[in-house]
């Protein structure tokens, strides 16, 4: 297939409509705010709720349900390739962010792309169109581009909740307990012990000696673990310091949903029809799609709040967060133009030349697609979740509202990234 004009307007015309679609939400969330349906704090809450209990219920259902034992190699490209251009990309962010004296939320806007909403409404424009039709050759393009692109959010959203808030608030920052001796963490822990039963005495719908005895028992076992890690040499309360970013309910929500897949008797208890075994299909996996499908709409919706909160403030002629052309310009250059440049040729080469992809032309446009893009909507969550500072979280909604509004220029990705597969497919 030549490049023709039709080649370029359709691509241009799913760019276009998806982004759209993304910016109508973002304005929803200006209206909510305009006329007080929704507060600032509880904006924060919500995005706490967000990640807590929203993204993790979206990746159980998510992942479980498209990793298969049978199709485990497949996807194992995939997050390999998720984890390296991730690291990649960090890595320039780090070193872009030191040389040019960026803001540290620029290092978090060039690592992380949209890999969940954006892709999966560019797949449905491009489905409606029959553009995904020249690559497939068994049926079901759709459906499998869409699966390819949420295993890739799996890692995408759980490396961003596991080292993106000590890259927002820095990494040399101290521990709570750093410095101090044995006493003095004693007291502490007490103290937040204190305050801890009684929250949750007034807060909790069960009795108040099962919660002033779970709540005792928990800081007990987290002072003895305190106190073991002060034990321990330097260099190890580094590295399970790092390893305790990991442990967050995203990363959780992942593991959970990959063993669910994986494990062929889960598997079939989650996701096949009760017919074939899926006992918990219509009640538990239906309840956690309906808590997981939350998640994308709202966050998208509270940057649309942060943004309105942003404007009122620079009206009133407070901070309201400054967004510097010279960074935005720097992280739409590497998201939307160097990545593609990269990806789609590394791809091609791994494609046309060994048979590391498998014979999948839909696996290869993915995997070309997926490291490029504006920079993930989550980011808002990640700041509210991280205690970042207002006027920070202000900038990050104005430059993700600005990122969106030039995201119709993914076109030239998806048809680089069409051509390239269908090169490398010999359609």
């Amino acid at each position: 297939m030549g490049l023709d004009v039709d080649s370029l307007l359709v691509p241009f015309l799913g760019a276009l409509q998806a982004s759209v679609a993304v910016l109508l939400t973002i304005f929803s969330g200006m209206l909510a705010r305009q006329f007080s349906l929704i507060s600032e704090e509880s904006s924060k809450d919500v995005s706490r709720m967000c990640v807590k209990l929203f993204l993790p219920a979206l990746l159980i259902v998510n992942v479980g349900s498209e990793l298969h034992l049978e199709t485990g190699f497949r996807y194992l490209a995939i997050l390999i390739w998720g984890i390296t251009t991730t690291l990649v990309s960090l890595a320039f962010a780090s070193v872009t962010t030191r040389v040019f004296k960026l803001p540290s939320w620029a290092t978090l806007a060039m690592t992380f792309n949209n890999t969940t909403s954006l892709p999966l409404l560019l797949v449905s424009s491009l489905a409606t169109t029959n553009l995904l039709d020249g690559l497939d050759k068994v049926g079901g393009a759709t459906s499998r581009a869409n699966s390819y692109f949420l295993v890739n959010s799996m890692v995408s959203n759980s490396l961003t909740f596991a080292i993106g808030p000590r890259m927002l608030n820095g990494f040399d920052e101290d521990g709570p307990y750093d410095n101090c001796k044995a006493d003095d963490i004693d007291e502490q822990i007490d103290a937040e012990a204190r305050e801890a039963e009684e929250e949750n005495e007034e807060t909790s719908l069960l009795p108040s000696r099962v919660v002033s005895g779970g709540t005792r028992a928990q800081y007990s076992v987290y002072k003895k673990g305190v106190h073991l890690l002060h034990r321990l040499p330097p260099w190890a309360q580094t590295t399970l310091d790092f390893l305790y970013q990991f442990v967050n309910p995203p990363v959780i929500g992942a593991v959970l949903g990959a063993t669910i897949g994986l494990v062929p008797a889960l598997h079939r208890l989650f996701f096949n029809s009760q017919e074939d075994g899926g006992y918990f299909n219509a009640w538990l996996t239906s309840a956690l799609k309906n808590v997981g499908g939350l998640f994308a709409a709202l966050q998208v919706v509270l940057t649309g709040v942060k943004l309105s909160q942003s404007l009122v403030r620079m009206k009133n002629g407070e901070q309201g967060g400054t967004l510097p052309p010279w960074t935005f310009a720097l992280i739409t250059v590497f998201r939307f133009f160097i990545w593609p440049a990269v990806s789609i040729p590394i791809i091609y080469l791994l494609a046309k030349k060994t048979a590391l992809l498998g014979d999948d032309p839909i696996l290869w446009f993915t995997m070309m697609m997926m490291p490029t893009g504006p920079s993930a909507l989550i980011l808002t969550a990640l700041a509210d979740v991280s205690g970042a500072e207002e006027e920070q979280k202000f900038t990050i909604a104005k430059f993700l509202t600005a990122t969106y509004a030039i995201s119709p220029i993914i076109f030239l990705t998806v048809v680089g990234s069409l051509k390239a597969a269908e090169a490398a497919a010999g359609v």
